[in-house]
């Protein structure tokens, strides 16, 4: 049975709907960086989730192939998740998604090593005729947080941040946005696919 993150690891990927604090340990990701809105034709968040399923199926059909990755094991490819922040602001301002940056990840098995990214960049972009050089390997601590799951649209989230920085307070702490700690989504819902009132996001927001 191929690995399934979301099964194995439910305390990160099956949040309730009210919010909650967790401890987020250290984990890898492969990643791509961009900015501007991600709702244009064309954008380049749509041009880095391209790069990084790319990536991600390259290393888990390796098994298949005659590259032997050391220390392999199958793996279900889990889910999109997205890094967001805006120069100038803590938190986020959805009225102004132009000025959005973000880093577009998905979360690999500790095997995945600079090593293995470098060659499964040189495969996929020989296979797809296509160059995967801005895929880079992270690795993410996000320590404690605030986690809820997000049911509906996206533009709706602002009222689901509003009830975790509420919860936060309650609980003795406070959001703690920097250049290492950002607002972090996860996406277990395809938007092409699923209502827009039935999308599933959990969203979590570090704090100190």
């Amino acid at each position: 049975m191929a690995y399934d993150f979301k099964k194995e690891q439910k305390q990160f990927y099956k949040p309730g709907k009210k919010p909650e604090l967790i401890d987020v340990p250290k984990m890898t990701y492969i990643a791509v960086r961009g900015k501007g809105d991600p709702n244009q034709p064309d954008s380049e968040y749509k041009q880095a989730i391209q790069l990084l399923y790319g990536i991600a199926y390259t290393i888990k059909m390796s098994k298949k192939g005659t590259h032997k990755i050391k220390d392999y094991f199958d793996f279900v490819v889990p889910p999109l998740e997205g890094l967001w922040w805006q120069d100038g602001n803590a938190g986020i301002d959805y009225a102004h998604k132009e000025k959005f940056e973000f880093i577009s990840m998905i979360r690999m098995p500790d095997f995945v090593t600079q090593d293995v990214l470098d060659w499964t960049i040189k495969e996929t972009s020989e296979k797809k005729d296509g160059d995967f050089s801005k895929v880079k390997l992270i690795t993410l601590e996000e320590g404690k947080c605030v986690q809820v799951m997000h049911v509906g649209s996206y533009d709706d989230e602002p009222a689901t941040i509003e009830k975790m920085k509420d919860f936060a307070e309650q609980n003795g702490v406070e959001p703690d946005y920097s250049d290492e700690r950002r607002h972090h989504e996860i996406y277990l819902s395809d938007p092409r696919r699923t209502k827009v009132e039935n999308l599933k996001t959990i969203i979590r927001i570090p704090v100190k």
